[in-house]
């Protein structure tokens, strides 16, 4: 009988206390008003996709990593840097 293989996620992120953050306050590039993000662990440790700003709508290139304890950094840059 042969073992199931390994989830990849498993790896990236070994069974802890099952906690990591999935929020994250930002400042805007563009308004600077501070905006709370929903950010989602199981996307990976290494993240990048571009998100709109809900205060004053323009685009930003999100930036996340997540460390092995599940707290977050996250950066926000202007999508056209």
């Amino acid at each position: 009988m042969s073992l199931p293989e390994e989830d990849p996620l498993d790896l990236d992120f070994p069974l802890g206390d099952g906690t990591a953050e999935t929020t994250a306050s930002v400042y805007c590039p563009y308004c600077n008003e501070t905006v709370e993000i929903a950010i989602d662990p199981g996307g990976g440790p290494s993240q990048q996709y571009v998100e709109d700003c809900e205060v004053c709508c323009q685009p930003w290139t999100v930036n996340l990593h997540y460390n092995g304890d599940g707290t977050a950094k996250v950066s926000v840059t202007p999508l056209d840097q």
